[in-house]
């Protein structure tokens, strides 16, 4: 469950959950409307998540299966 949540949950609720908050601000990341700079940064931030899946729950899985 724990899984789940951390590589779907958490860029589910960046994504989707905070837009209204973030439609809302009006400031500027280097020149580039922050929603848009919101969404690009979540891009590496699932990219992260996935990898901290990975790391945390199949890393063993993965190598057990090569010595099976």
């Amino acid at each position: 469950m724990l899984k789940l949540f951390i590589g779907l949950g958490l860029p589910f609720i960046g994504v989707i959950g905070m837009l209204p908050w973030v439609a809302a601000v009006e400031r500027f990341v280097l020149g580039v409307p922050f929603i848009y700079a919101w969404i690009f940064a979540w891009f590496v931030l699932t990219s992260g998540c996935m990898l901290a899946c990975w790391l945390l729950f199949d890393r063993h899985a993965a190598d057990a299966a090569h010595e099976a």
